[in-house]
Parts: structure tokens; sequence; C-alpha cells
């Protein structure tokens, strides 16, 4: 199992120039637990994270890491308890998987050490665990959008941290590697007890997975708890302006949204031409 470590905001706010996205936002990641994130485009959700990742400095207020400043914190410190992967990774041009997969042992190895076994370990592991142990020989740049995502996360995964944020991790992927990766996380929580926190648009997908969901809309704090208590049709409506109904999952039991577009709402027959119809 993992090490308990706590994340949390305080008057957290968050920009880029004149724009301010994040304001005065303050917010508790439950330990051991998996957190989703959802809003609209532009909502903040990402810079959020990248806040969180300590890769955006907060313009006011703070991220608390195990009850210290996140931005005071040693980098390499930092590395070997919180892992990111952010939304559009770049790799080196001509590199092999195997080799950006090994990238994410880099903060637990000391200067001028040799490779280890249990680095060597880490990284087959999470070859593994993603179904791209065929492609450590092969070069990124060959690999599909798919493929390449797979490869992301090995690397986030080989980096072995008690707290791993995931920006829209399912992205690039088709529908059955979608399930294969939320339900990778979900084992990686369930048994070693790694804190997850992710942004997801999928609001289904976000509530099927998450013990913990965060609704964000405006840059603040819309919504925050249980997926039962988070999504539903009022929060659909306020936060991304669609009208729904939400309804229990008959898979998971977790609530499920139905979008009611105009083209899909019920068309209801009134009753007099029931009533004609069934007397002609």
């Amino acid at each position: 199992m993992t090490d308990a470590h706590t994340l949390h905001t305080e008057q957290l706010s968050l920009g880029y120039g004149d724009r301010v996205v994040v304001d005065s936002l303050d917010l508790t990641i439950p330990t051991g637990r998996i957190t989703t994130i959802v809003g609209a485009n532009a909502c903040g959700k990402s810079t959020l994270l990248r806040a969180m990742a300590r890769l955006l400095a907060p313009r006011n207020g703070r991220v608390v890491l195990d009850g210290k400043d996140l931005h005071r914190l040693p980098t390499k410190e930092v590395a070997r308890t919180l892992g990111l992967l952010p939304q559009s990774p770049i790799a080196p041009e001509g590199i092999a998987v195997a080799d950006l997969v090994g990238r994410g042992r880099h903060p637990h190895q000391k200067v001028f050490a040799r490779w280890s076994r249990e680095d060597e370990a880490a990284v087959l592991s999470a070859l593994e665990a993603t179904g791209t142990t065929e492609l450590a020989d092969r070069s990124v740049d060959e690999l599909s959008g798919g493929q390449r995502q797979r490869v992301w996360i090995a690397m986030a995964l080989a980096q072995q941290t008690d707290l791993l944020l995931l920006d829209e991790p399912t992205t690039f992927l088709d529908v059955t590697h979608q399930i294969e990766v939320l339900d990778l996380l979900t084992d990686l929580n369930r048994q070693r007890g790694t804190t997850i926190v992710m942004v997801l648009h999928d609001l289904n997908l976000a509530a099927r997975y998450a013990d913990h969901l965060i609704a964000v809309a405006g840059g603040a704090l819309h919504a925050a708890g249980s997926p039962a208590d988070v999504l539903t049709a009022a929060t659909v409506r306020e936060v991304f302006g669609l009208e729904s109904e939400v309804v229990a999952d008959p898979t998971s039991g977790k609530p499920m949204m139905l979008p009611i577009g105009r083209y899909h709402a019920r068309q209801v027959q009134p009753a007099t031409a029931t009533a004609t119809e069934a007397s002609g």
C-alpha cells in the first residue's frame, strides 16, 4: 500500500496574463480515492490540475501537500510523491517506447546511480499493465494516437507515485481502450491505494469510475461529493447548460446522464387523440 499523502487547495487563484481562470478555490482531494473533475470547456479544470502538479504558480492562495506549500518543496521530493500526465505531452524526437517509460524512474534515481533491478521491474510492470510491451523497441513517433497515450500512461505508472494526476487520460482512445485504461487506474487505486485525480469530459465515465466527483464552473467549485450527490439534472443544467435526465446506470448503479436534445425529447400523443383512435 502507498503512504497516505494529503492534497488540498486554500483560496487558490490562477490565471494567464490578465485573465483569471480559477478564483479563490478551496478544494480537498480525498486520500486513497479516485476523484474526477468535470466541467464545461475553459472552466479551469486543466489549469487547476497544472497548479496541483506545481506546473503553474498561484496568483493567490496555495496548494498544500502533506501540510506544506507545494510550491516551496524540493522538485525531486514532489516528483517522488506526485505524478502528472498532462493533456498533450510531447516526447523527444526518435525516443523508443521503453526509454520514454524509463524516464518515469528519474525521481527515484540518485546522481550517477546505475539502472537498478527495481527500475527495470517498474518499467516492465508498467508496459505490461498498459498492453504496450510489444511496442517497447519502437519509436514513439511511429505510434498511433491511442498507442502513444497508453505509453504515456505507462510512464506515469513507472514513476510509482502515491498521488497521480491525469488530464484527459482517455484522449485518442477508442471505447475499448478507454475502459481498459480506467479499469487499470481503478486497479492501481484498489490494490496500491494510489490517490488518483482525473479530468474527464465524459460525464458518465467520470461518475462511473469516481469515488469523489468535482464539478467546476467558471473557475469556481460548483459541487463536490459522491457521484450520486453531484451528477444531477440540476448540476448538468447549471454547469453545462444542458437539459438531461439522470438515471441509475444498470451496470454500476452509479448515476448516468441522458441528454435531452431538441430532437430527442419524448413525443407524447395527446390523450384525446389516443381515445379517438381507440374508438375508431
